[in-house]
């Protein structure tokens, strides 16, 4: 079915038209063709033929020439446009064109051949590489010449053994080298001293926390590269963003005029229709304000946990991609009062009518709760003989698990797939006519990555962006000109972060003896950490460097995807199966004792949380509820690096230390999500040292905005949720990497005061960003809170998904004549609050 007949599918219902906000169709694209590069070993452009790729396109022979010639460099081109092909060229042609000349004259194949290092953020992308690399290399009738293999925390022992001993490519991810590769160079040692190519996939997934951490990760493995005598050239393959010259430089460590960035695509690209989509309101007198009604249990249902808006959340592994740390939750699979149907309940509608119409369907959603809930509602919209082609797809499944999805995804057997990020890289998903995605991703290189999955080959394609009931949601769909006609985000990430730095410096001193020389491969900062670093005795200083000292793994001190710690085993009480994983840090809000947990459709419920031993007990049943975390939130001011005075207030940027604790959870009814009780909890404190802006407000501007005392908690609290939702429009940053508090008096500025803090230790930028760009969030606050159409507060203007309060004391009406007053004060446009009755 085209995807015009598609489009008329999803817009035959009674409300469907009024749905669809805007529609943007891009027409087709012609391709511009090139020879091969004469130095190509002409078996490999032969098997390559083979495969039908008679000609690359003319940006794939330059990023190929550029690293033929020795350049590190960086593509940054749309999805589907073959940055795969142009990154391997150079690497497959060395490797292949010395294994032939070994084998003709009858020496070891093995000696001083040259080796390739494939970086991809999820290992569902590194299986996915290593298909597609194989059928290039048995093309070439070269499969047995030139040996690839994946190598992650899933290979067992006899495939790291083999892959240290003949691999002359190794796909794996971040991690792995952190906490295997590098540690363990002298075993890898063939591999290393003839290392000549390093690619790193996907590298805008590398931002925030975790993309500090891989630079970091990156400067290492060059440094022991050059210890076995390799200096290996960089490529980095991304989805278009904004200076892609600067990411490459500061992600590999080399100055930017050693970067070749290429941004222009000369691969043909089919008619593409983008459509976004606002879920329809609900009825005024609809009892389930969350859509949900008796005779369609899968509308709605409730995330595991919440956090309050004084933690982040932290999904992403190795599984789930790398893009900084989405939520273990979304804003639309939580009991807070809407007045729009929920974005996971029309999502599995629109779902259940693409593949009711014959549509190969690919849906990402933000967390690994909401892939298993959607694809379940889709499962319950089919009949049985179509359901089974249904499934989710997400981080914490067992290895098998994911082999067989993968498997599947590939054969074509599934022909609906909810996940999270775990799939929005480039894996070769051939056939797919549809794209739908819930909620904002984050930025939007990374929708333009999603949307890049329909349609490709040159395939038209359709993709739907289904709004959720948040600020951000709420400002984007109803102002298109911000997705379609806005400039790409540039990736921000600080690898001179000290939180971030220090662990990885230990790493490198246990790996070899950081010398003198070594220092400024790790920044500027490096020499007054490594100096802390032995103060505190962890590092010692030796005629020959800077040594680990203790016995533990230097590598132990760490987590790359900021997950708060080692993962918790989920194992069902009953028969001993381990049922998945949950990072540390999440699992407090997600598997606490009484929590509901989904996997694979199976619902079991907590018995019992051990965070010592790291195992979550659980037993399977179905009950009647879901369950919400509750939390309380105390934050601290430490220093004061930046400040400025403004006419209605002040703003401060500095470093605050923020203490959280889960107290308690709500059992909530399904369907509709009422409040069934309150039970308490008794977990452990939590304490975060990072990075914070905060605004004061003067006695003179509240009475300008006519707040009275008994205002003020609900006008801060609410203009607090309004900015930490509509920060991911100035920063590329999610709502989940934020925290936030607001207090009508704070003890240490003896004010009223907003704080919007990140949710990483020592910082992500993002706060940073909030207090240089805050002329401008204060302007779109004003907007949004002027513009939303609801009388007292909706998740699409000040509710939150996040809050540990459970969204009490929240003040609409008094937040939007703050925010309305603080920019007019910019001299910034800013509308009246419409009256209620509007």
């Amino acid at each position: 079915m085209s995807a015009q007949a598609l489009v008329r599918v999803l817009l035959g219902g009674p409300t469907r038209q009024e749905c669809a906000r805007h529609i943007e169709r891009i027409e087709a694209r012609d391709g511009l063709t090139v020879p091969w590069p004469a130095w190509l070993e002409p078996s490999l452009a032969d098997g390559l033929g083979k495969m039908g790729v008679d000609q690359p396109w003319q940006h794939q022979v330059e990023a190929a020439q550029a690293l033929h010639d020795g350049n590190h460099v960086v593509l940054a081109t749309p999805a589907g446009s073959g940055k795969s092909l142009a990154m391997w060229l150079d690497a497959l042609d060395a490797i292949l064109r010395q294994a032939r000349a070994a084998d003709a004259k009858r020496i070891s194949a093995f000696a001083r051949r040259p080796t390739a290092l494939y970086l991809a953020p999820t290992k569902a992308l590194a299986a996915d590489q290593l298909v597609a690399l194989n059928k290039v290399l048995r093309s070439c009738d070269a499969e047995t010449d030139v040996r690839a293999r994946v190598c992650d925390g899933d290979s067992s022992t006899d495939e790291r053994a083999e892959a240290q001993a003949h691999g002359d490519i190794i796909l794996t991810n971040p991690d792995f080298l952190h906490f295997s590769l590098l540690p363990q160079h002298e075993r890898w040692a063939r591999f290393f001293r003839t290392l000549r190519t390093v690619i790193v996939d996907e590298a805008h997934a590398h931002r925030g926390v975790f993309g500090a951490h891989v630079s970091l990760v990156i400067r290492r493995l060059r440094r022991i590269a050059a210890h076995h005598g390799a200096e290996p050239t960089f490529a980095a393959a991304s989805a278009t963003i904004a200076e892609p010259g600067r990411l490459a430089a500061t992600l590999f460590g080399v100055g930017e005029q050693e970067i070749t960035p290429i941004e222009e695509s000369t691969a043909p690209s089919g008619r593409r229709t983008i459509i976004l989509w606002q879920p329809p309101e609900l009825a005024e007198d609809d009892d389930d304000q969350q859509g949900a009604g008796p005779e369609d249990p899968w509308a709605i249902a409730a995330g595991p946990g919440g956090s309050a808006d004084g933690a982040g959340g932290g999904e992403d592994t190795a599984e789930d991609g790398g893009k900084g740390s989405p939520a273990e939750q979304d804003d639309d699979l939580l009991a807070i009062p809407t007045i729009r149907k929920p974005a996971g309940a029309e999502a599995a509608e629109l779902l259940a009518d693409l593949a009711g119409a014959g549509a190969r369907t690919l849906g990402f959603v933000r967390s690994r709760f909401a892939a298993e809930s959607v694809a379940d509602g889709v499962r319950h919209r089919l009949p049985p003989s179509q359901g089974g082609r249904v499934a989710a797809y997400r981080g914490g499944y067992l290895a098998i698990e994911r082999r067989d999805l993968e498997k599947r995804l590939r054969s074509g057997s599934l022909t609906t797939v909810v996940t999270t990020s775990a799939l929005e890289l480039g894996i070769d998903i051939s056939g797919l006519d549809t794209v739908v995605s819930v909620g904002w991703p984050g930025t939007r290189a990374s929708l333009w990555q999603q949307f890049g999955r329909a349609g490709r080959a040159g395939a038209e394609g359709l993709a739907v962006w289904i709004a959720g009931t948040n600020p951000l949601d709420t400002f984007l769909v109803n102002h298109p000109e911000a997705i379609f006609g806005a400039p790409m985000e540039t990736s921000v990430f600080n690898p001179s972060n000290p939180h971030v730095l220090a662990p990885h410096l230990c790493a490198a001193a246990a790996e070899l003896p950081l010398t003198d020389d070594d220092v400024p491969r790790f920044g500027p900062d490096a020499s007054p950490v490594l100096e802390q670093l032995g103060d505190l005795g962890v590092l010692r200083r030796r005629s020959t460097g800077w040594h680990w000292i203790p016995v533990e793994p230097a590598t132990s001190l760490t987590d790359l995807r900021g997950s708060g710690g080692p993962s918790v085993q989920i194992v069902n009480e009953s028969t001993g199966d381990l049922v998945g994983t949950v990072d540390g840090g999440r699992a407090d809000a997600t598997v606490h004792p009484g929590a509901v947990y989904s996997h694979q459709g199976a619902t079991f419920i907590v018995r019992d949380l051990d965070l010592e031993a790291r195992i979550a007990l659980v037993r399977a049943l179905r009950p009647n509820y879901r369950t919400r975390a509750n939390s309380i939130t105390r934050v601290s001011i430490l220093s004061e690096e930046q400040s400025v005075v403004e006419a209605d207030g002040a703003w401060a940027f500095g470093e605050v230390e923020v203490v959280e604790q889960v107290t308690s959870y709500t059992r909530l009814a399904v369907p509709g999500l009422s409040r069934i009780d309150t039970i308490p909890l008794d977990l452990p404190e939590r304490v975060l040292r990072t990075a914070s802006a905060w605004l004061t407000l003067t006695a003179a501007t509240l009475e300008k905005a006519e707040i009275d005392r008994s205002d003020l908690p609900g006008a801060l609290h609410a203009w607090e949720h309004a900015a930490i939702g509509l920060l991911p429009l100035l920063a590329t940053c999610d709502r989940w990497d934020l925290g936030g508090l607001s207090t009508a008096l704070h003890a240490e500025t003896s004010a009223p005061t907003v704080f919007i803090h990140d949710a990483f230790p020592g910082g992500a930028g993002f706060a940073e960003q909030a207090f240089r760009r805050r002329d401008q969030l204060i302007a779109t606050v004003a907007e949004l809170l002027a513009t939303c159409p609801c009388a007292e507060g909706c998740p699409g203007c000040i509710q939150s998904p996040k809050c540990g309060n459970a969204n009490q004391t929240l003040d609409k009406a008094a937040a939007s004549r703050l925010a309305t007053v603080l920019a007019t004060s910019l001299a910034l446009p800013a509308r009246s609050a419409p009256p209620a009755s509007e």
